[in-house]
């Protein structure tokens, strides 16, 4: 594996704040092979956040700062509502 997106994956993963992981870790597992350069550039900054902020953005409990407010952020917050489903389906 690429060591970015192994570093990605597990930045993804291990935030720390569990509800965080459930989302962003599925995303990244999903979608991050496929993703260009500059999209895991952009990927990386949100991972920068920090977890609380990158949350209540994801879930809308925050509005998104403009600068954060990118096709990288959107994709995340529809992707949360796959997540839910898919932890759902079994029975989480």
């Amino acid at each position: 594996m690429d060591p970015r997106l192994k570093r990605l994956k597990f930045r993804a993963w291990r935030r720390g704040f569990r509800e965080a992981d459930l989302i962003l870790g599925p995303f990244v597992d999903t979608f991050s092979a496929g993703m260009s350069a500059a999209e895991l550039d952009e990927l990386e900054r949100l991972l920068d956040q920090a977890d609380q902020d990158l949350y209540a953005w994801i879930i809308g409990r925050v509005d998104t700062p403009e600068a954060f407010e990118t096709p990288m952020m959107a994709r995340i917050k529809a992707f949360r509502f796959e997540a839910r489903g898919a932890r759902e389906d079994l029975g989480g």
